[in-house]
């Protein structure tokens, strides 16, 4: 049987289905290649690695979220043996685990200004994960859904260009803070 890798199935289809209990068949059912699994249970993970390999895709489980399963090596370990492609954690040390077992591991990273960005960089030398996600991957959309409350929203972080500014400002924020000075002067 041809086996086909993470990368080889992302250059097929570059999106991921993140999916909590309610979306996981409609995730079976699509054209996704990997399933990030973001919820579940010890009693019930298996069933669901099973399921996801049966219609041929890869899952990777998000280890942090699972309910009665170790945040640990042997909770990495119990993953692997029910056949779970990869794991996902904020944790460095499970992402390390994950490296020594053998399997798959995905660093998730919240990239809330540009000081914890170099914080990034140097967990990533560190752990040294397969892949890295870094959320929010789309900062206008989450502006867009909190611009049209009765509190005004500021846009905050990241923001290093004029171009940014006036996206975040387009989508809905009433201002923006930055550390970057010469934004100030806009």
């Amino acid at each position: 049987m041809y086996f086909v890798s993470a990368v080889e199935k992302l250059e097929l289809c570059p999106i991921i289905a993140a999916v909590h209990e309610d979306k996981f068949d409609a995730a079976l059912k699509s054209p996704v290649e990997i399933i990030f699994l973001l919820e579940g249970d010890v009693m019930t993970i298996g069933d669901k690695i099973k399921q996801v390999h049966e219609n041929g895709k890869s899952v990777f489980i998000h280890i942090d979220l699972m309910k009665g399963i170790g945040k640990d090596k042997c909770g990495v370990q119990y993953l692997a043996d029910l056949g779970a492609d990869g794991i996902i954690s904020t944790r460095a040390s499970l992402i390390k685990n994950a490296k020594e077992i053998g399997i798959l591991a995905v660093q998730r990273y919240f990239a809330l200004d540009s000081q914890g960005l170099d914080s990034i960089k140097e967990m990533i030398a560190s752990a040294r994960p397969d892949f890295v996600e870094i959320m929010p991957g789309v900062i206008e959309k989450v502006i867009r859904k909190f611009a049209n409350d009765e509190i005004p929203v500021i846009a905050g972080g990241l923001l290093e260009s004029k171009s940014e500014v006036t996206t975040a400002l387009s989508g809905g924020a009433v201002a923006v803070s930055t550390g970057k000075q010469e934004l100030w002067y806009l």
